[in-house]
Formats: C-alpha cells, structure tokens, sequence
C-alpha cells in the first residue's frame, strides 16, 4: 500500500527538488500560517497572516493544476478520479477565498468563511499526502520527480496569487489565461489588495504602453 509523504524522509521523497518534497514543504508552511491567523489576537497581523496564506495557496494549487496533475492523469491508472477530487476541492476554497476577499474584514459572516476554508485547505493536503502524491511516488523515479519538482516550482513563481473564477482547472485554458491574471495579482499585491479594479486598469494599460513604446523604440533603432 502506498505510505503517506507526511511519514517520510526527504530522502525517500527524492530529494529536496523533489516535487514530492517541494509540496510537503508548501503544505507545512500552509499549516504554520493557518495557525499563527487563529493564534493571533491583532487584528492587522491577521490579515497580513491571512494574505499571505491566499498568496501561497492559490500559486501553489495553479502550479499543481498546470504541471502537476496532468503528469498523474499521465502517469497514475486511477489519476483521473483523484486529480477530479482535488481540483473539486480547489474550486470549493476558491470560491470560500472569493467571498472573504469581498467581504470587510468587520462582517459577521467572513470569519466562519475563513474557517471553512482552512478546514477544506487541510482536508485537500491530507487527500494530496495521503492519496495522489503516494501513488505519483510510485509511478515515477527520483530523476522524473525531481524534472517535475523543477517544472512545478517554475510554474508556482509566477502563478496567480488569489481566485479568480474564470480560469479552468485544467490545462490549456489555465496556462492561457495564468500569465495576464498572474500579472493582475501580482501588482494587486504589491500595491495592496484594497487598490480599485478600475485603479488597476489604467496601470495594466500605462504598463502596456510603455512596454509597446519600448518595442517601438527597439525596432526603430535596428532600422537606423
């Protein structure tokens, strides 16, 4: 019976740069961050504690979806059925995510939200340890997990960083659609997540302008 990567050694995981490693990793960061929240009396430390956690999930999950998941539906006999439970799971916290990312931090429905999708966050780590990334451990070897844990990683630096219930589960719509979201979020993060849509938009297209300028510019100077 395949054993759970939670009991073993980053050794027989593959490594350090073993996508087996690289997400007990994020899955133990995941946890620590979930408890500093419910340990935290300080109002703005929770929300900092809170979006920190979003930012890692949601890069992690898209990295999963996009590298990760099509390799055990490759790989794994039964890799339909348990990549369709977990991504079930990942739309579930999206839309959890969703509703407290709208919600002030004062409303009386957002903390029970925000519970209920730390519990679906550690039930998906759970069927992701206990379940998939056995069976993964099992149908690779430590070179293919350790290509895959590199290709993973690539992914999760430049993923979206909150939900977004346009992108699909699955590849090619996800990776079609990851790069200009990735972008969104990642600026969205840097400037604050209380920044307007309509605030962002004309920075998205002063962005896009400068970069088109630049591009006109380069070509411009190889004419002449």
């Amino acid at each position: 019976m395949a054993r759970t990567i939670e009991e073993q050694s980053v050794e027989q995981l593959g490594g350090p740069g073993s996508v087996l490693a690289r997400q007990r990793r994020d899955h133990a960061e995941m946890d620590r961050l979930m408890d500093r929240y419910r340990s935290s009396s300080d109002g703005e430390e929770r929300e900092r504690v809170l979006q920190e956690l979003v930012q890692l999930v949601f890069s992690h999950a898209f990295a999963e979806e996009t590298v990760l998941w099509p390799a055990v539906r490759r790989s794994v006999a039964d890799g339909e059925e348990l990549t369709a439970r977990v991504e079930a799971e990942h739309q579930e916290i999206n839309d959890l995510v969703a509703d407290i990312e709208r919600l002030d931090p004062g409303a009386a429905e957002r903390e029970g939200k925000v519970q209920r999708a730390f519990a679906q966050i550690r039930q998906d780590i759970r069927d992701e340890e206990d379940l998939l990334l056995p069976r993964l451990q099992e149908a690779l070897d430590t070179a293919q997990l350790r290509r895959l844990g590199t290709a993973w990683e690539t992914m999760r630096r430049s993923a979206p960083t909150h939900p977004h219930p346009v992108i699909p589960r699955r590849p090619p719509g996800n990776a079609v659609l990851g790069v200009p979201l990735s972008l969104y979020d990642r600026i969205r993060d840097m400037l604050g997540l209380r920044l307007s849509a309509a605030a962002l938009k004309k920075i998205l297209i002063g962005l896009l302008g400068l970069a088109l300028s630049g591009v006109a510019a380069a070509i411009l100077r190889k004419r002449h």
